[in-house]
């Protein structure tokens, strides 16, 4: 009841940028997670084996950090609100480009710059949004709009469930992988809501005729060396975290289960259900404990769920595992776009938090070659590949590197935003 009073406080203009922000975050997840459901159908396409296409998304995870960078800049340069509808644009244009790719060459180019656009949006969406509420709603607000990203995965799982059997019928003439990325489109319509409704930022506005005296946004974090490394090094471990939970899960319940895709498809919505409800409630919980405390406690949480995720047996078990271990995970994530924001430089807001989560993004990336690394060199009694051991290893110790790289970190809860470093 207190989490829905303090949403109905916000005004016009703080909804409308939450919304935006959180719409942004899930669109842009939405359209990245399509490709992952037809890498089959893709390579079949184009005469490729699997990897050639799997490609693709490890060049969208690459182009991402630079895509933060840049517009990032230009969000402290230009404003919140014209860079992120541009933004919003232009991974829109490349994830519908993406069905009309004659070839693998070209796909490939299209889905480096989708997530060249890609790496723009979070940090300025968050940016925006974190600048616009009241402090004390932050916490509660960075929960539910880290999991934009969840729930983007969630929207795309279902289109492929229940829509995407059916495009062969309605489009005869036309791929059914291509009909699903045409549906890349949908954020465009974002653009005007923004347009319309969103307002920008007032810590920027507040600072906009101080530009000129300010200091320039890479000079702020090449000043704040320090803790722009700190805070890359803590996504990475972030960034393991999420993607050694998610992105090989459904390939361990494929391959050491057995399961078919719609139990795959059912599980894989309840873990996302888990990292809903986990964001929400630990970013709610920073405001009273702190940010630290809040991620440490939720990081830990993974530890004693490993065996019950790992090592379950049954759907039912691996549902409850699964609900349970992105609690923690999302749960911790959940506080990352006010903690990032609130340890940002004043006038690099707009580029030093996308840019950090972008990097540790890019360092951790090579996750899943690890993870399938590790499952192909230890085999289960059944002699299948092992990716509970993969899952578990990962999941652990990221969760400890966690907990502890953030224990020792620093904090800024409740700092105000609009107000010139001292520092610069």
């Amino acid at each position: 009841m207190v989490l829905i009073d303090e949403l109905r406080a916000l005004d016009k203009s703080q909804r409308s940028a939450f919304v935006a922000s959180l719409l942004g975050w899930t669109l842009d997840a939405f359209d990245f997670f399509l490709l992952t459901f037809v890498v089959g159908q893709v390579a079949a396409d184009f005469h490729v084996k699997a990897p050639a296409v799997l490609l693709s998304l490890t060049l969208t995870l690459a182009a991402r950090p630079f895509g933060a960078l840049f517009f990032g800049w230009l969000a402290d340069k230009f404003g919140r609100k014209p860079i992120l509808q541009i933004d919003v644009a232009l991974y829109a244009v490349f994830a519908l480009g993406s069905a009309f790719a004659p070839n693998l060459i070209t796909l490939l180019v299209l889905r480096t710059l989708f997530g060249f656009a890609m790496g723009g949006e979070w940090g300025i969406g968050a940016s925006l949004v974190m600048e616009s509420v009241p402090p004390r709603t932050r916490g509660l607000i960075s929960g539910m709009l880290q999991e934009g990203y969840a729930l983007g995965q969630l929207l795309g799982a279902l289109v492929f469930w229940f829509l995407f059997p059916h495009f062969a019928a309605w489009f005869p003439s036309i791929a059914s992988w291509r009909v699903l990325f045409m549906l890349g489109v949908i954020p465009s319509f974002l653009i005007l809501f923004i347009r319309m409704h969103v307002k920008e930022s007032p810590a920027w506005e507040a600072q906009r005729d101080q530009v000129k005296a300010r200091i320039a946004p890479m000079a702020a974090i090449a000043k704040h060396w320090k803790r722009a490394l700190y805070v890359v090094i803590l996504m990475t471990a972030f960034n393991f975290f999420s993607h050694g939970t998610q992105d090989t899960y459904a390939t361990f319940l494929q391959k050491q289960h057995g399961f078919t895709p719609q139990m795959t498809g059912m599980l894989t919505a309840i873990m996302n259900v888990g990292a809903i409800l986990g964001g929400t409630l630990f970013g709610a919980w920073s405001e009273k404990i702190g940010r630290r405390r809040a991620i440490v406690i939720a990081a830990l949480i993974a530890l004693p769920t490993l065996p019950l995720w790992a090592y379950s047996t049954t759907p039912l078990m691996l549902g409850i595992g699964g609900f349970l271990m992105q609690i923690s995970v999302q749960g911790s994530w959940g506080i990352v776009p006010v903690h990032l924001n609130e340890l940002s430089p004043e006038s690099a807001r707009g580029v030093f938090p996308g840019a950090a989560y972008q990097f540790g993004n890019l360092l951790a990336a090579v996750n899943a070659f690890w993870q399938g690394s590790i499952a192909e060199a230890h085999k289960t009694a059944g002699g299948k590949d092992d990716y509970a051991l993969a899952l578990a290893i990962v999941a652990g110790v990221s969760a400890v590197v966690i907990a502890l790289w953030t224990w020792f970190g620093p904090e800024a809860r409740g700092k105000v935003f609009g107000v010139a470093d001292p520092a610069d």
